[in-house]
Parts: C-alpha cells; structure tokens; sequence
C-alpha cells in the first residue's frame, strides 16, 4: 500500500475546538486524508458540518453507527477513525470501530470509566489493531529529548519531579452563559468523575511519566471546586510518590486566573535537572550546580526521537499545532506499515496507547478518591 492512510471522523463539528486541531494536525504531513465523517449528535448538523468540510454528501453521515456500517460496503473505505467527541462518546465508537476493523486514534481521557477503558484494551488487544491517545503534549520535540536524556542517564538517579498545569479560562461558572466547552467539560455525566482532573491533570500525569520513564505508586490529593455552583473539581494538588522511590507534586487548576496553558515540567536527578514549559517549548533547560545547558530543536546532538519529531530548520519556531501532528504522523506510519505485514520502527510507534489510556484513568480515580478520603495516601492500581 503506498497512499494516503484514509480517516473519518466522528465529532468535531461545527462550533468544536479540537476537531479543528485534529484535522489540522493529521493533515500537515500529507499523510493521512480525512473522507468521511459523524460529526455531530444531530445529524442535521453532521451533515452540514460535512459539507463545511467539503466532503462528498454520501460520506456525511448522521452518527457514528451509520458511518461504520455504510464505510464497511465501499470499496474505498476508511481505514481508521479520529474520535473527538466528549468523554462519554469515546467508547461506543472506539469499540464498534475495533470490531469491525478499523484503527482507532482518539482524544483523551480514554473512555468515560476505567472498567470501559480495561475492556477497550481488551478489544485491541484481540483484533491487533492501532490505537493511539492524543496526549498531545509527548509530540513536542523537546519533551523526546528531556525523555532521552532521562533514559541515558543524564540525570542519575531521579528523586523529584515536580509537574503542573494551571489554566484560567473556568475562573468564572461559564457552563451557565452558553460556553459550550465548559458545559460539558464540567458535567458529570459527559465528562465523568473529574473536571479539571481528568481534562488537564491527565496531560500532567501522563508527561510525568511518559519523560521520567517512572510510574505513579501512591497518591495524596486535595481536590476542590472554588467556583460556586459548579458540579465537578476545578483544582487539585496532589503529593506523588514512584515506583523508584521518587516523590513528586503534581497541581492542576482552572481557576488560575490569568493563565493559559502553563504546563511545565522539572525532574531533579542526582546529577542534574530539567526544565520545560509548554508555552515555550522549544527550549529545554538540562542544569546542575555546575553547567547550564540549552538544548533547541535542530541544534547541536539531539536523540533520534527528538530530530524525528522536528520538521524545520533551527529558529523556527515548532508548536502545538505540530505535537499534535507527530503523533498522528507515527499513528499513521505504524497503520501503513502494518497494513503491508511490516514492522514499524520504535519511533514510528513512539505515540501513546491504551496503556497510557489506563493509567489516566487509574490517576482520576486515585485523585478522587484520595480527596474524598481522610486518610488521604492512596495507592494507586496497576493495569
């Protein structure tokens, strides 16, 4: 097979932030083309979204259900499926998908409930499928190289990380003027048992372990919502303890007022630390008490993860917009691949999955569950 990987879509219509980013993202390698879709719960709007989109009026469907089954007749046919719909949308269509023999990248949280998270690795693991998870923020060339530095021994033995992620865009009860976003990312029975937990502490958890190659044995959590009124969590800070004998701080928050998107990252070894911040992220600060060094992209010996998942020259600036794009790039390298009884590199399968998609789960019910509870540590299981 040497063509484009085929993909439709279900959510991320009209009036949708991260649709539009998926879209963007999976089209910026000329790699995969989207030519169906399901992109909304009203079929009326699905369809007009799709002819937004200029795709054929027989390839947009009313639901994700009619979409499978009408894609599974055509000679044609899509060959995975983006699913960015709310939380409680991912598991039907990851599911039907899977089954019917499609590849399945989708937005995270993984499902709407751990159980529907372990039967979906099920699923993946009987059809042989790709499955990717958009933690989106393990694509940036820099968070490869803080990972590789982690790995090589760079840093000796870590002792702590230290992640956090503030926004400020829920500073005020938005889900009651119509913003759409909040609305569902703030309700239960669309988001599940977290707010700000599972939307942005996911992303703080994952990049943790995903640099520090460590994982999250126990927790202890304080969990608030500061704004009356609203149903689910807006703020959380969390002690962390590693399978390695590691501790870590981990706080989330969307009632940060004043802030965007502040992720960052420091991981303290014996021998150095490293620092990273999204909203600058073409730096990377590797330091000691001794040295400061400053790695960009495309300058001077970066690992081979960190110069895969650079496109431009040095000086120009890579962002969000690309991260995202890696890792649908190494999604569609490894289906294509696949699809010819290929093997794919281990960079072309450096992309999150269903494990990853586990242990966020794993994390928002800990968190939870610690912050409900008064003896507050609270170990977290394993997959």
């Amino acid at each position: 097979m040497n063509r484009k990987i085929r993909m439709g879509m279900t959510g991320g219509g009209q009036g949708a932030f991260i649709g539009a980013v998926h879209r963007t993202a999976a089209a910026i390698d000329g790699e995969i083309e989207l030519v169906c879709g399901a992109f909304s719960s009203t079929p009326e709007k699905s369809k007009a979204s799709g002819r937004d989109l200029m795709l054929p009026e027989e390839r947009c469907y009313g639901d994700y259900r009619e979409m499978i089954r009408k894609e599974l007749r055509r000679k044609d046919k899509m060959d995975a499926v983006a699913i960015v719909t709310p939380n409680h949308m991912h598991f039907g269509p990851a599911k039907m998908a899977l089954e019917n023999g499609f590849h399945v990248i989708c937005d995270k949280p993984v499902t709407f409930t751990l159980a529907e998270a372990r039967k979906l690795k099920d699923i993946i693991e009987q059809t042989g499928l790709t499955f990717a998870l958009t933690h989106n923020y393990t694509g940036y060339p820099m968070v490869k190289q803080a990972r590789h530095l982690v790995k090589s021994g760079a840093l000796g033995r870590i002792r702590k990380v230290v992640v956090e992620y503030p926004q400020g865009w829920l500073a005020f009860l938005e889900e009651k003027r119509g913003y759409k976003q909040a609305e569902w990312r703030t309700d239960p029975k669309r988001s599940g048992i977290a707010g700000a937990v599972g939307d942005i502490g996911t992303h703080a958890e994952n990049l943790a372990e995903y640099i520090t190659g460590l994982k999250i044995t126990e927790l202890c959590a304080d969990v608030s919502t500061f704004v009356e009124g609203r149903l689910l969590d807006d703020d959380a800070s969390v002690l962390l303890k590693f399978d390695s004998g590691a501790k870590g701080i981990l706080y989330c928050s969307q009632v940060a007022n004043g802030e965007e998107n502040a992720l960052r990252i420091r991981v303290y070894g014996e021998l150095g630390g490293l620092d990273w911040r999204q909203e600058e992220p073409n730096t990377l600060a590797h330091k000691s008490q001794t040295f400061h060094h400053i790695y960009r992209p495309n300058v001077g010996d970066l690992s081979p993860f960190a110069k895969a998942n650079t496109r431009l020259p040095n000086g120009h600036p890579e962002g969000y917009l690309e991260a995202f794009a890696n890792i649908y790039r190494n999604f569609a390298r490894t289906v294509r691949k696949r699809m010819n009884g290929e093997e794919p590199t281990e960079i072309e399968l450096d992309f999150p999955g269903i494990d990853d998609g586990i242990r966020g789960m794993l994390f928002v019910e800990s968190v939870i569950a610690s912050g409900k509870s008064r003896s507050k540590w609270v170990k977290m299981k394993t997959l």
